[in-house]
């Protein structure tokens, strides 16, 4: 579980992966809709004029200043699904961002896990 106490407010904050290296800028929370925990974030990356929101796991997170440390290396991260800057996560794509990461996904059909806060 990720302890902050409003991590919306880390919005625009540097993402790094597990070593230090520098993913992109956090945008989004998504939490979990049976305990409205956060879960995911969503992280800006790519070049300026072809930004897009990739999703990346808080389990084993944790923040310093300025900056949110996932446990997950760059190239994963940047490597998983992603939305357009705009866009949402629809119910039918939110199992590959859990395979993305080996996670455990269980939900009845058009049932949600994740939903932005």
């Amino acid at each position: 579980m990720f302890q902050v106490d409003d991590i919306r407010e880390w919005r625009g904050h540097s993402v790094i992966d597990a070593s230090g290296s520098k993913v992109g800028e956090m945008e989004a929370v998504y939490v979990d809709t049976g305990t409205d925990q956060p879960a995911f974030i969503t992280v800006r990356v790519g070049v300026p004029t072809r930004h897009r929101l990739v999703f990346a796991p808080l389990a084993g997170a944790t923040v310093g200043p300025g900056h949110v440390r996932v446990a997950y290396a760059k190239r994963q991260v940047k490597n998983a699904p992603s939305i357009d800057v705009d866009g949402e996560l629809y119910a039918g794509s939110e199992q590959a961002v859990f395979a993305h990461y080996d996670m455990p996904y269980e939900a009845a059909p058009d049932e949600r896990l994740l939903a932005r806060r």
